[in-house]
């Protein structure tokens, strides 16, 4: 992903152009993959504008050679990673979507001693690294429903091996400035200095300065820090399963051995590639989801609901019941998240098809009232 400031402003320019040639999956079209007619998906954290044009393209170049391996592939891809975040190409590591490096993080390090980490992120490589016996230790969101980093670290002792931790968060969408992390960072190392500290970025490029934002220069530093990102989420990725970590060549082998995949998968490399460079889809991309989310939070202000400020693509809604608005809606054909744990009335809209978002800003007063 190109991190820098220039590319960005890019990005922003180019949106016009890109909206005219993007066109979401829908029905048949991207059957069985794509949800069915009259389905507004909103529930995934997806991108329906994906894959871009340049992406497809590739796709289809790539599928003759769909009978070799795809090693190559991945080292171009890892090149191209490494050459836009000022890195080594060893010092990235792919995975079958974020999701797998993330597993490997979680194995490498957790199993040494514990996991800390704050109580509500995307938490399913946690999960996974719990029913293997790792213990996660976890830390209350603030009152505000920000990551707690005081708390983090009042907890950080010598036991634990990574601290785990999402920025910008989910289901949340809250966002901690860089500035803000790269403190935290800094105690945690002066505190425990055999912790690693593991930041999932898979939304940073969705907020409004994803320079600033991202801890990847501690990473160019030599710090124990592994940067984690996808191409499921602004790039339109997610069936195509794409992921990446950022780390020191020595934290990478130590994850390497808990990879499940092997070769990568050419399809979502080529496409991956061919996104990186195509900055119209990336600009118009990132200008619906910007769009969608101010629809989402304007719905709840209209009904005289909370919502938190997302810095991702998605708007946490604070509900009277979240399940019950969850089951009202999908009732209409709007597919939306249920609550998460405790956290029974907070209600997670995800930034799709902004006809679908539309559909959810005129069934919202209905399902309230119902």
């Amino acid at each position: 992903m190109d991190m820098t400031r220039r590319g960005m402003m890019g990005l922003a320019g180019a949106a016009v152009a890109a909206g005219a040639r993007a066109q979401p999956a829908t029905g048949a079209a991207g059957a069985p993959f794509a949800p069915p007619p009259g389905i507004a998906q909103l529930s995934r954290n997806e991108n329906p504008y994906g894959p871009s044009p340049a992406a497809l393209a590739a796709i289809a170049e790539a599928g003759p050679a769909g009978c070799y391996y795809a090693n190559a592939g991945e080292e171009r891809l890892a090149a191209m990673i490494a050459e836009r975040n000022g890195l080594a190409p060893d010092q990235v590591l792919l995975g079958s979507g974020s999701s797998e490096v993330l597993n490997c993080a979680t194995m490498a390090f957790g199993r040494e001693g514990a996991i800390l980490a704050p109580e509500l992120l995307f938490d399913p490589p946690l999960r996974y690294a719990e029913a293997k016996g790792v213990r996660v230790v976890r830390v209350a969101l603030g009152p505000d429903m920000h990551i707690d980093l005081a708390g983090l670290l009042a907890a950080l002792g010598p036991e634990v091996r990574l601290v785990h931790l999402c920025n910008p968060n989910n289901p949340t969408g809250l966002v901690q400035a860089g500035d803000t992390l790269r403190r935290f960072i800094a105690a945690a190392r002066a505190k425990a200095p055999g912790a690693v500290i593991l930041v999932d970025e898979a939304y940073v490029e969705l907020t409004d300065d994803p320079v600033a934002t991202s801890v990847v220069d501690r990473v160019r530093a030599g710090d124990p820090v592994i940067v984690t990102r996808t191409f499921s989420k602004l790039h339109g990725l997610a069936g195509l399963r794409v992921g990446y970590a950022l780390a020191r060549p020595d934290l990478l082998a130590a994850m390497r051995p808990w990879l499940m995949s092997n070769g990568g998968n050419a399809a979502g490399l080529a496409a991956a590639m061919a996104s990186l460079d195509d900055r119209p889809f990336l600009a118009m991309s990132k200008a619906r989801i910007v769009e969608a989310r101010g629809m989402i939070a304007a719905a709840a202000r209209a009904q005289g609901l909370e919502s938190l400020p997302s810095a991702a693509n998605f708007v946490l809604v604070k509900v009277p019941d979240a399940e019950a608005l969850r089951a009202r809606l999908a009732a209409e054909g709007i597919l939306i998240r249920g609550p998460y744990g405790a956290f029974r009335q907070w209600s997670r809209v995800s930034c799709g098809r902004i006809a679908d978002v539309a559909r959810y800003v005129a069934a919202l007063p209905r399902a309230l009232a119902a």
